[in-house]
């Protein structure tokens, strides 16, 4: 069986998961050619290398032409916008359960049902990029099991569309609910709302590098500096049997 372990050494973003997978194999230009698919203008992506605590990493940023068209989206019209793209179906149903996680996590937090939130952040064109364009990452990679470490625990305040929030912000508290956590108790937003929805829905289960006979791995840059490598590391392989 295909394995994917998602190592966080300080935290997960889409930004983050996009830039590990790509530089775990995923094809940087049939992504952008699937991503093309979606009828989502007024983008580029950006994809470079960059040091990061002393660890070169893949650095994806997606880059708004226009900053100032970018909109709010409600659940419905992401949706219409996943399903009329040309992907395949196990894509499609991916990225819109992911969705849907951000919106339930956010309709608890603020008190409105999923249908009626409406996605600031994460439903900016970047965000939508970043978590459809993981889906079609994995399928490239052989549609793996997903296993990934326990979540790094982390402090401070975010300033969002609705106001200032404590660290997690609520909605990645809620989407992670469940999930392992392990000390680290760095100050920053270390897993992002997008980040935990991906995370929480791709990964199988939490816990230690399974046995496996890895054939590449990737790491993915994140943005901030919190005095340790701030990348996601993907390890890619076969499981084996440790009977």
């Amino acid at each position: 069986m295909k394995i994917a372990y998602f190592d966080c050494f300080a935290g997960i973003s889409g930004n983050m998961t996009l830039g590990a997978l790509i530089s775990a194999g995923a094809d940087p230009e049939q992504l952008r050619d699937k991503l093309a698919g979606l009828g989502v203008g007024g983008y580029r992506i950006e994809i470079g290398r960059k040091m990061n605590g002393y660890i070169e990493a893949t650095d994806v940023c997606v880059i708004l032409d226009e900053p100032h068209h970018q909109h709010h989206r409600h659940l419905k019209e992401i949706i219409e916008i996943i399903h009329n793209g040309a992907l395949s179906d196990p894509v499609k149903q991916t990225a819109e359960r992911i969705f849907r996680r951000l919106a339930e996590a956010e309709g608890r937090v603020h008190g409105h049902s999923p249908e009626e939130v409406h996605f600031h952040e994460v439903g900016a064109v970047d965000a939508i990029v970043d978590i459809v364009g993981t889906a079609i990452c994995l399928e490239m990679l052989g549609s793996p099991k997903v296993v990934a470490s326990p979540m790094p625990t982390f402090y401070g305040y975010v300033k969002g569309s609705h106001g200032i929030f404590p660290l997690p912000a609520p909605a990645t508290a809620e989407i992670l609910q469940g999930v392992p956590w392990r000390k680290l108790d760095i100050e920053g937003e270390l897993v992002t709302p997008t980040g935990a929805a991906i995370i929480a829905e791709i990964a199988s289960e939490f816990g230690p590098l399974p046995a496996m006979a890895i054939e590449s791995i990737g790491y993915g840059a994140g943005k901030g500096d919190f005095g340790i490598p701030n990348v996601l590391r993907v390890m890619i392989g076969e499981e084996v049997n440790s009977s």
